[in-house]
């Protein structure tokens, strides 16, 4: 309502533009698609993940090696660690790690869930975590299998994920710092 000099009265807001009902439509809108995209992602990475290390655990017996590739083997190791091995038997410390940098991941994707993008990152993360965490509550440790040269320490598809999943969160956000005015 106007008063009598055809101002807003103070305390009042203008009404809405018809348009913004619509914006506010497509920004939900977009975060409700981010959100099953992040659940397809994780739903693929855990599928895919332990579906790897069943194969593994069923074709290999532990400690063994086969060539797959040229630099390449496939083992059956156990980790009682993080990824690559890291931290073996801190699991109060390592579980108490994890939960933080999760659930910091999903506050800062609830945030932002309409970010382009964003969604992939986020999902190999949530994907890659959870998949480990359903061996260590399954086996009470992790199983690595994919093995390269110089030493590096075996490690599975969720690592994988993991580890890929952090340079996508970075290269992803940094693009939208540097788009943003």
């Amino acid at each position: 309502m106007r008063g009598a000099s055809g101002t807003q009265p103070e305390g009042s807001q203008a009404p809405a533009a018809a348009g913004d009902g619509r914006q506010v439509a497509s920004t939900r809108r977009g975060e409700l698609i981010g959100w099953g995209r992040v659940g397809l992602v994780l739903a693929v990475v855990v599928a895919v993940d332990q579906l790897s290390k069943r194969a593994v655990r069923g074709a290999i017996a532990e400690g063994e090696e086969r060539k797959l590739l040229p630099g390449i083997e496939l083992v059956h190791t156990r980790n009682r660690g993080v990824a690559f091995g890291l931290l073996p038997g801190s699991h109060v410390l390592v579980t108490v790690l994890i939960g933080v940098a999760l659930a910091l991941l999903v506050v800062y994707f609830a945030r932002h869930a309409a970010q382009p993008l964003l969604w992939l990152p986020t999902g190999m993360l949530l994907g890659g975590a959870l998949g480990n965490i359903i061996d260590r509550l399954d086996n009470g440790s992790v199983t690595d299998f994919i093995k390269l040269p110089l030493g590096w320490p075996p490690f599975n598809l969720a690592d994988t994920s993991i580890v890929v999943g952090v340079a996508l969160l970075f290269l992803v956000v940094d693009h939208q710092r540097h788009a943003d005015p």
